[in-house]
């Protein structure tokens, strides 16, 4: 187990919380070379994803030299907002208006909300291409919108005001009025957004994590039900191993092998599922399979990530921050205290190898570079809620 200590940790997050506050939670995104007006003129589907993917592993920022705009990414006001709920009254940040940024958040949550929709949804500040489809910016995705409704439970489950909870409850409503759903003998998944019917599990499995928690306040016989259908939808698609591939074709019946900190998202939603259930025991048997796969391949006994498994490198900052959050949540989930060794051990990697003396931490480590682009929701955004959720817990343990 590391030794690292709670005023270290505490130290760190102070730092880090006044750069993100400083930036004004402003800033540029591995994924955002199409915010450049040149850029987005590409014609070719394959030159927008080349030009992206250059940007996301080039250790030389190119954004000033091809005018990317910077950017608030909705993903990273959702992150600032969970991490002030879980920081608001440790003693360490009296000084530090938490209050006060809560409420800016909340204003500008509200303000970067998706147009064009009847309720709650957010999507990313800068159009993005993948194989399978161009999105437009700021079109509404589940997994920001579950992470950020989540946000808003958060704030309600701390300060009770009605506000909050009812746009989360707006933000369920996106999830089921607005996305498309593929239904099977297997159960159902929501899409992706609502301009496609891709099936990722990682975020049909959050949107039924983000309902569960909703549905504990509305007690809805009808999303219960399509609650317990993604999630049998999500659950039947675990390998023996314990690991979930990160999506499926159905035209084409193959599966996308992309393992990385996607692991994570899974693992936290299904904590969300059974802190929710009625039930005593449900989901854990899977839950304790893919935690342990997670560990043991994730992770490098050192606490350093591979990347997409088999791959190990690069070293890549927000898979470090979803290991510590994930082994957060289970810690919560199971009580047992090797959880929390596994947060303190990558904790401990991060801040010695990734952490700048200016507060902020590195994007990736390869074994010879460091690539020390800045990314606020990637890096910052991610690290900030990571070392809250370990401030929060790890030091009662």
């Amino acid at each position: 187990m590391s030794d690292l200590s709670r005023e270290e940790i505490a130290n760190t997050l102070k730092g880090l919380t006044r750069y993100v506050i400083r930036e004004k939670y402003s800033g540029f995104d591995p994924y955002d070379a199409l915010n450049s007006e040149s850029l987005s003129k590409i014609p070719s589907k394959y030159g927008k994803i080349a030009v992206t993917q250059a940007f996301v592993y080039s250790p030389i920022d190119m954004r000033d030299l091809f005018k990317v705009k910077r950017g608030i990414n909705p993903k990273t006001l959702g992150l600032a907002l969970r991490s002030y709920c879980l920081l608001h009254d440790q003693k360490e940040f009296k000084k530090i208006p938490i209050q006060d940024e809560i409420s800016k958040v909340v204003r500008l949550l509200k303000k970067c909300r998706a147009k064009g929709y009847s309720n709650y949804c957010w999507g990313f500040n800068f159009p993005w291409q993948d194989l399978t489809r161009y999105s437009e910016e700021n079109v509404p995705t589940i997994v920001n919108t579950s992470l950020i409704g989540n946000a808003f439970l958060d704030l309600y489950e701390s300060k009770q005001k009605k506000s909050d909870l009812d746009v989360a409850i707006s933000a369920s409503k996106f999830i089921l009025e607005d996305l498309n759903i593929h239904e099977s003998n297997r159960g159902l998944c929501f899409s992706y957004t609502p301009i496609d019917n891709n099936i990722v599990h990682n975020a049909n499995i959050m949107g039924a994590g983000f309902l569960a928690r909703v549905n504990q306040h509305l007690q809805d016989s009808d999303i219960d039900g399509l609650v317990r259908k993604a999630t049998k939808f999500t659950l039947s698609y675990q390998m023996k191993d314990g690991k979930w591939p990160y999506s499926y074709n159905p035209m084409k019946k193959t599966e996308r092998l992309q393992i990385d900190f996607h692991q994570g998202f899974i693992l936290d939603a299904m904590c969300d599922l059974i802190a929710t259930s009625k039930k005593k025991y449900p989901y854990q048997k899977a839950l304790k399979r893919g935690a342990q796969y997670y560990m043991k391949e994730q992770f490098r006994p050192c606490g350093a990530s591979n990347w997409r498994i088999p791959r190990k490198w690069p070293i890549d900052i927000h898979h470090q921050a979803q290991g510590i959050i994930s082994m957060c949540r289970l810690y919560e989930i199971f009580g047992e205290k090797k959880y929390i060794n596994r947060a303190m051990t990558i904790s401990q990697w991060t801040l010695n190898n990734l952490l700048d003396e200016r507060g902020f931490f590195h994007y990736q480590k390869w074994p010879v570079v460091t690539n020390k682009v800045q990314y606020i929701r990637w890096s910052q955004a991610w690290m900030m809620y990571g070392l809250s959720s370990l401030l929060s817990i790890g030091f009662t343990a």
